[in-house]
């Protein structure tokens, strides 16, 4: 007869299996930002690209997000050797890991754009069927209610989430420090061994270590679209993620024209953008652990809305900014970059987090891959439209890579698109205040 020390026992160790796992696949998808540091500086320095050009680029490489739904379903109803997460996990690390290691190796000073769209759009494929498995993974695990279960829902979450913003803070760190010091071929060399590393341990790793759920037999693709679509006719489903996907769609992001205007107007050192990065990635980490601790309880349109209008007062804070105000009360340039524009680089996705939770908690069982993938794509359909909108907008005030002059318009009218979704906040369900959480 096993003792209740054997078992408690083995369920710890079983919480640091689970934890392991997903803490590295996270982190990995965190750290994705040490490459396109470099990036960003090669299209600017090295192919001369406008800030038109940047920002649609960063944005058209990220259309395979929109296809999350798919490889969700995908995985919830297709199992490939008795497993249906963990091969897509590997499949996704090896197409990242493919896509980096032809970037280091084939990359030239004769290099284009269009080549470099290619292999980012591979990249991004592999690393969006990665988020799928492993957020399906997160929300799975988090709606077992046994003892043996690794934690709660929204502890589970901030788990994941801490461990992606320490690979934030890592990969922009060193990222930071590393564009001084490296051509970018050797930072994406660098990151295609950590992502072949990934690959390697991924294949070694078995799903029944986990311990998921198994879908019923006969379950397939079309079944899992049907199911799917049901959860998306429940209002509160419909209506959460349409407010949250246009939350982030009517905001003209203008992330590309900043990057200029700190790089090329202001001069301001890459060294100060990883720092300010590193900053962010950190204020992100503060953010889950201060979730988890003390605002689990808190509804979640009240966290949501209150981060929504954080946004717009940092956005109003920008327009100063660029007028010089801070200046000349004596805020060197450098200090500004570091603290406020590393936090509202972050505070886009402040949200994310408790809309997750909200999201895992209101599944149906069976979807939980699925649905979590269209939230995903969605969000990222929603940033791709931010960015053309964007671009739409510096055209519109004038703005080019020698003439900013048009940056304060632009702003003001960033910061007024951020408060409009505050005024129909209610699509979000005002779920009942959880009273405690539970304990590992």
């Amino acid at each position: 007869m096993v003792s209740k020390e054997s078992r408690e026992e083995e369920m710890r160790r079983k919480r640091r299996r689970i934890r392991g796992f997903l803490g590295l696949g996270f982190c990995m998808q965190g750290f994705r930002c040490f490459p396109w540091t470099a990036i960003n500086f090669f299209l600017k320095d090295s192919l001369n690209a406008s800030p038109s050009t940047l920002q649609l680029l960063q944005n058209s490489a990220n259309l395979p997000m929109v296809g999350k739904p798919l490889y969700g379903v995908v995985s919830d109803a297709v199992y490939v050797g008795g497993q249906h997460r963990i091969p897509y996990i590997a499949v996704g690390a090896f197409l990242q890991a493919l896509s980096w290691l032809a970037m280091a190796i084939l990359s030239s000073p004769n290099i284009s754009i269009f080549s470099i769209t290619i292999y980012l759009l591979l990249s991004n494929l592999g690393a969006s069927i990665v988020e799928v498995a492993n957020d399906a993974i997160v929300a799975e695990l988090g709606k077992q209610k046994q003892p043996s279960s690794s934690s709660s829902s929204g502890e589970l979450q901030s788990f994941v989430w801490m461990a992606s913003s320490v690979g934030g803070v890592l990969g922009n760190l060193v990222g930071g420090v590393a564009i001084d010091r490296f051509p970018p071929q050797a930072m994406f060399l660098a990151f295609g061994i950590l992502l072949s590393v990934q690959f390697l341990v991924t294949v070694a790793f078995r799903e029944s270590s986990l311990d998921l759920p198994r879908s019923p037999a006969g379950v397939g693709v079309r079944k899992q679209l049907r199911e799917l679509s049901d959860a998306l006719r429940k209002p509160e489903i419909a209506c959460s993620i349409s407010w949250f996907a246009a939350s982030y769609a009517v905001i003209p992001a203008l992330t590309g024209t900043m990057f200029f205007y700190q790089t090329r107007y202001l001069n301001v050192d890459s060294s100060v953008l990883g720092i300010s990065k590193v900053f962010g990635q950190a204020a992100m980490l503060a953010w889950s652990i201060v979730y988890d601790r003390y605002l689990t309880s808190v509804p979640a349109r009240k966290v949501i809305s209150s981060v929504q209008a954080a946004m717009a007062v940092f956005m109003l804070s920008d327009v100063l900014f660029v007028n010089g105000v801070y200046r000349s009360i004596g805020v060197p340039d450098s200090v500004y970059v570091v603290f406020f524009s590393g936090m509202l680089e972050v505070l886009y996705f402040f949200k994310i987090l408790p809309f997750s939770v909200l999201i895992a908690q209101l599944c149906p069982r069976g979807c939980e891959g699925s649905l979590m993938a269209f939230l995903m794509a969605a969000v990222a359909l929603a940033f791709i439209a931010s960015g053309y909108l964007g671009v739409a907008l510096a055209s519109f005030v004038g703005v080019t890579a020698d003439d900013f002059s048009g940056m304060p318009v632009g702003l003001v009218v960033q910061a007024v698109c951020t408060m409009v979704p505050l005024f129909w906040a209610s699509c979000i369900p005002e779920e009942k205040p959880r009273t405690g959480k539970k304990k590992d």
